[in-house]
C-alpha cells in the first residue's frame, strides 16, 4: 500500500502545535476592513484551535496519525 500524500491545500491552512493541537486562521480577514472595529480586526489575527468535530478529518488530509 503506498503512502498517503499530504493535501497541499490543507497543509497551507493548518498547523500542529508542539502539544498536538491543530490550529487554524479565522475567516473574514482579507478585505473590507474599513467598517470593522480595531478590536474585531485584532481578534481576527489570532489563530484558534480546530473544532473537535473536524480534527479527525483534518488529521487525515494532513497525513498526521492519531494523537499520541
Amino acid at each position: 500500500m503506498p503512502k498517503m500524500k499530504t493535501h497541499r491545500g490543507a497543509a497551507k491552512r493548518f498547523k500542529q502545535t508542539g502539544t498536538g493541537k491543530l490550529m487554524r486562521k479565522k475567516a473574514y480577514n482579507s478585505h473590507l476592513f474599513e467598517h470593522k472595529s480595531q478590536k474585531r480586526k485584532r481578534n481576527l489575527d489570532r489563530e484558534i484551535e480546530v473544532s473537535r468535530a473536524d480534527v479527525k478529518r483534518v488529521r487525515r488530509v494532513l497525513g498526521i496519525g492519531a494523537k499520541k
